[in-house]
C-alpha cells in the first residue's frame, strides 16, 4: 500500500477509533515530531536520521504514539496529527 493509499484508507475509516483520540498535548514534543514525519511519509530509518535518533528509538516512540492515540496504523497517525496540528505556515 502506498502512502497515499494508506492515508485514503484511514480517511475512509476516520470514525473508527479516531473520534475518541486525545488532543496533541497527549503526545510529548518528540512524539509529535515523529508523528509529523510519519505524516510526511518518512520511514523509521529516515525519521531516525532526520532527528538524530536510533531507529529503535523511533520504533519505541511510534509504539507509544499508537498506544496513546488508540490507533494501529501509520496512516491513522498521519490523519490524526494532520488534523491536530496547525499547519507550519499558520
Amino acid at each position: 500500500m502506498t502512502h497515499v493509499e494508506a492515508v485514503e484508507y484511514a480517511l475512509e475509516h476516520e470514525g473508527e477509533g479516531l473520534s475518541r483520540a486525545p488532543r496533541s498535548s497527549a503526545l510529548t514534543e518528540r512524539e509529535r515530531d515523529v508523528a509529523l514525519l510519519v505524516a510526511r511519509g518518512l520511514t523509521n530509518k529516515q525519521i531516525a536520521e532526520r532527528l538524530s535518533l536510533a531507529r529503535r528509538t523511533v520504533t519505541t516512540h511510534l509504539e507509544h504514539i499508537f498506544a496513546k492515540l488508540g490507533v494501529q496504523a501509520r496512516a491513522e497517525v498521519a490523519v490524526w496529527i494532520t488534523r491536530s496540528e496547525p499547519p507550519d505556515d499558520a
